[in-house]
């Protein structure tokens, strides 16, 4: 795969007190022959996200045509497990809805924050989100107890499944002078996908010592065969964005330098790539992520070259 990158094409530049810098987590969908909606999460002056979007054209998506003027979703109640953030991971179509998978930040004093999935719909094409419930729906497990999100949901309607794989993990690392959570990417299955086991299957696990997580993937299935995006974290890089293939969603066979997505040599992305979502229609294969800083550089696209 060689990707051709467009660059950035939306940052949130102080546009609101909610949107006050970056544009991150992209997770795209088709809505329309004519239209993307990228769902992001925008930070406010205190660092904390929230959920919004924009939309892009399908034949250029470097035309962003509107964004939200307000919250998709706003952060939960105080002592909710999603007070201090909320960032989309996967938007999936369900009849008439859309489901939102997203992750909820919350902060504690021992650890710089806990991360867990929750799940909200949407009856109004996605500019509005209301939650399930105000608990996770991943939450805490004995084997998984501080990260158990960063997730990518497939509904497998050949098999009348719904699939997900996410970051677990129950341990901190040091890296650049920081605690940050170390975690293994997880595979679960579920009959109605809200409602999903305890115990799951490693499907991915860091390649040490430099690494030491994976980020939200994207993954999809065509002709029997999962194609993965996932963000790799290191030590030496930051993230980048890897690619993997599977013929049964479980055991993975990495080949990063086929399908992946490298920092550049200089500028928006060049320190680090991150958090693919690709769509694909009859104008091409694109793949749109976050650069530098996680997302503080806003988010750009790429296509895949025929």
């Amino acid at each position: 795969m060689n990707w051709e990158r467009l660059g950035p094409i939306f940052n949130a530049n102080g546009r609101a007190k909610w949107m006050h810098s970056h544009a991150y987590l992209p997770t795209a969908i088709e809505m329309d022959a004519d239209r993307i909606r990228v769902f992001l999460a925008f930070r406010d002056d205190l660092q904390v996200g929230r959920l919004g979007w924009i939309d892009v054209s399908s034949s250029d998506p470097t035309r962003v045509i509107a964004f939200s003027e307000r919250p998709a979703l706003d952060i939960g109640r105080p002592g909710a497990f999603d007070d201090n953030g909320v960032t989309p991971l996967a938007v999936v179509r369900d009849g008439a809805r859309l489901r939102m998978y997203y992750a909820g930040w919350q902060l504690t004093p021992r650890a710089r924050y806990l991360l867990f999935t929750g799940l909200a719909f949407s009856d109004d094409g996605g500019d509005s989100f209301v939650r399930y419930q105000e608990t996770p729906i991943l939450d805490r497990t004995p084997a998984e107890f501080i990260v158990r999100t960063g997730a990518h949901v497939l509904r497998d309607e050949e098999q009348d499944l719904w699939k997900i794989w996410y970051a677990a993990g129950s341990a901190f690392v040091e890296t650049a002078g920081k605690q940050v959570p170390t975690y293994h990417m997880a595979y679960l299955e579920s009959s109605d996908g809200v409602s999903w086991p305890d115990r799951s299957t490693a499907v991915l696990k860091p390649i040490g010592p430099d690494e030491y997580g994976f980020g939200r993937p994207y993954i999809r299935k065509i002709n029997g065969v999962y194609e993965m995006w996932h963000s790799v974290r290191s030590h030496s890089k930051g993230y980048s964005i890897g690619y993997a293939t599977s013929s049964d969603g479980v055991n993975w066979q990495r080949q990063d330098r086929v399908g992946g997505l490298e920092p550049s040599v200089s500028g928006w992305d060049s320190e680090m790539t991150c958090f693919a979502s690709v769509v694909e229609n009859q104008h091409g294969t694109f793949l749109f992520y976050n650069g530098n800083g996680f997302g503080l550089t806003g988010v750009g696209v790429a296509r895949l070259r025929k």
